[in-house]
């Protein structure tokens, strides 16, 4: 390259030799690229001090004291609300009481925060869940009974009102949609029985539908890393004009304390949920019957879908809205109403929004053909997984015959004790799996023996050959995988399972 004529080379040699005399060169000069450092002013926002804010919301925010009636055996709401947005069992009861399993009198300390000047107050549904008494303990030390106007476990939210008449101090919500990532949040709460406790931080993130690590079904939370421990539960996040943007609701933490990982139900779902409450006393959802899984780039692959977009239809409830509607298994739903859908999330939450009793439309993906289904939904159960509960996985039995099959594993068909105990219909085919060779794809995908192929893209499977047949199709279409409908005790998902090593 050169400068005004003058090569590199020459230049940076010229520039040496003249230093060297103590000569000033006077000629051509090198340009740096127009690179800068980024530099902005100092926000706006940014305050000296939060006393001011503080001072003024803090008669809105109390401590809520709960006594409870629990099993001996069981977790702390807190740690069953934790496991279930991990991804565990849940936790929610089943209606049935067992009068032989041993209570104790559990106390239990959270926040919350009134949002009217009748005595409403937010708190979370782990706080008050199974409470036999509430108490609330103002800024000012006084102590009123409260009682439970309602909860929602799906959203973790709760309602409770002071007995005491009287006019409160309130605060009002904010818009959580308009908060980024950086903005200053404060919170206040209850950590380990300090009440009238003030932290500050920002918003770290904000949880997104799919977003396994911020979200869970119905809740997408903001991030925030104000310090909130154990006691903060149900208490309120400000934005700096004292407007609640989140509900807290949950640390991760390796030592039970803050490590800067808090997360808060994010504002505009909590006046949602919490105005519906007031008005109704409970949360009413929508409910299709149906299992649904996120329709991967594998899944769409083995099915020859050019884009991995919507929820794929893995179980269908008996009597179901659903079933009623004539959606089958393998279905993948599109659209709602109109409204696109992106995965299993989205789909949950736009039925869950929709009018028990109502008639929607659905669009779904069948055989590679839109068709459309008209869908009644009904009420969702309190717990809609209930059929899905309970049933022992079917032990393989070495005395029957099984057959060799691809993919490294032995088939052999179903029969009457199998189908009983993961209530599979008659007129449903499938084979079970007697062995898994070590290096089988489907020993990768963690499918174990015992567990029953149901169909092959879309095909039922009824014999052996009818998985080679499925494979041999998938191959003459160029692609290197087929897409499995398992059953593993009562629950059926699919799994798309690599085909490339088959010859």
């Amino acid at each position: 390259m050169k400068l005004f004529g003058i090569s590199r080379n020459a230049l940076v040699a010229g520039l040496i030799g003249a230093g060297a005399m103590g000569v000033v060169f006077a000629g051509p000069t090198v340009l740096e690229a127009e690179a800068r450092p980024v530099v902005i002013e100092a926000p706006l926002g940014a305050p000296i001090s939060f006393a001011d804010l503080i001072e003024q919301v803090s008669p809105a925010v109390v401590s809520v004291n709960v006594v409870s009636e629990q099993e001996v055996s069981d977790l702390s709401d807190f740690e069953n609300f934790l496991d279930r947005f991990r991804g565990g069992p849940n936790p929610e009861d089943d209606g049935e009481d067992d009068d032989d399993s041993p209570t104790r009198e559990a106390r239990s300390l959270g926040s919350g925060f009134f949002i009217s000047a009748e005595g409403h107050i937010v708190t979370n549904n782990h706080v008050v869940e199974g409470a036999t008494e509430i108490q609330v303990v103002l800024e000012d030390g006084r102590e009123l009974d409260a009682v439970l106007v309602g909860r929602d476990s799906q959203t973790d939210l709760a309602v409770i009102k002071v007995v005491e008449p009287g006019t409160f101090t309130y605060v009002e919500f904010g818009s959580s949609a308009r908060m980024r990532r950086g903005d200053w949040v404060v919170a206040l709460g209850n950590p380990f029985g300090l009440g009238g406790t003030a932290t500050t931080g920002i918003v770290s993130a904000i949880g997104k539908p799919g977003d396994r690590s911020r979200s869970s079904t119905y809740t997408d939370f903001l991030q925030i890393d104000a310090a909130i421990n154990r006691g903060n539960s149900g208490g309120p996040t400000f934005d700096l004009q004292g407007r609640v943007i989140g509900v807290n609701s949950m640390i991760l933490s390796p030592t039970g304390g803050s490590v800067g990982i808090g997360f808060a139900i994010p504002s505009d779902l909590a006046k949602s949920i919490t105005d519906t409450i007031i008005t109704n006393g409970r949360v009413s959802r929508g409910w299709l019957g149906v299992t649904i899984q996120d329709l991967t780039d594998d899944m769409a692959e083995a099915r020859g879908i050019p884009d991995a977009v919507g929820a794929i239809v893995s179980q269908v409830t008996d009597e179901s809205p659903a079933e009623k509607s004539g959606m089958k298994r393998g279905d993948i739903i599109v659209r709602v109403n109109g409204v696109s859908v992106t995965n299993a999330t989205t789909t949950t939450r736009i039925v869950g929004a929709l009018l028990a009793g109502s008639t929607n439309e659905f669009v779904v993906l069948r055989d590679g053909r839109r068709t459309n289904i008209s869908v009644k939904v009904g009420e969702r159960p309190e717990n809609p997984n209930a059929a899905l509960e309970g049933g022992d996985q079917e032990e393989p039995d070495e005395d029957l015959e099984a057959e060799e099959a691809p993919l490294g594993v032995s088939l052999r068909p179903l029969d009457k004790a199998a189908r009983d105990s993961m209530n599979i219909d008659d007129a449903e085919s499938g084979m079970i799996i007697q062995s898994v060779d070590r290096d089988s794809p489907l020993r990768e995908l963690g499918i174990r023996p015992g567990v029953v192929i149901l169909d092959v893209n879309g095909t039922p499977l009824k014999t052996v050959s009818d998985l080679e047949d499925a494979i041999a199709g998938a191959k003459a279409q160029g692609r290197e995988k087929i897409l499995m409908a398992v059953r593993s005790g009562k629950q059926t998902l699919f799994v798309p399972v690599d085909i490339s090593g088959e010859e």
